[in-house]
């Protein structure tokens, strides 16, 4: 091919690029509608080095969240996370779960770490963190909005 032809090509590949980024807008944060009172500052460092972009409405957005197609994933990805498990929302979600995904290394998800290896945890850490969440967030707290306590 000749070099009008690639030029043409690269500038059409930036322009869609452009008007992706354009419409897609930045990606923020919703208001934190709670302050967690964490059980340690350890459990509040772990948690926010290995869970909070995506469990909590306090996200650090990368440069490339705001680049499609990356940012569709990483928008895609922290929407779940924070369906399952938030801890700025005033119903936390599945909080009961967060210990267990820890400790079973179902998160951080495995693609998160590929751009974050500092949320890398070690055995130690990911116990810590497990004590941690269960200290934090007790029974009471892993009670979605709407259902009764057991008083029993």
């Amino acid at each position: 091919m000749n070099r009008k032809i690639w030029i043409s090509i690269i500038a059409a590949i930036i322009l869609i690029f452009a008007i992706f980024t354009i419409a897609s807008g930045s990606p923020t944060n919703p208001p934190v509608e709670r302050q967690v009172e964490w059980d340690s500052p350890t459990t509040q460092e772990l948690f926010y080095r290995a869970c909070a972009d995506c469990h909590s409405n306090e996200t650090k957005w990368p440069w490339y969240a705001k680049i499609p197609p990356s940012s569709w994933l990483v928008s895609h990805d922290v929407k779940e996370g924070r369906e399952k498990f938030n801890i700025s929302a005033r119903d936390l979600g599945e909080a009961d779960e967060a210990a267990e995904a820890v400790l079973e290394e179902e998160m951080p998800m495995k693609i998160y770490l590929i751009m974050h290896p500092e949320a890398r945890l070690t055995t130690a850490e990911r116990q810590t963190l497990a004590d941690g969440l269960r200290n934090t967030f007790g029974q009471e707290e892993y009670e979605h909005e709407g259902e009764e306590k057991d008083n029993d």
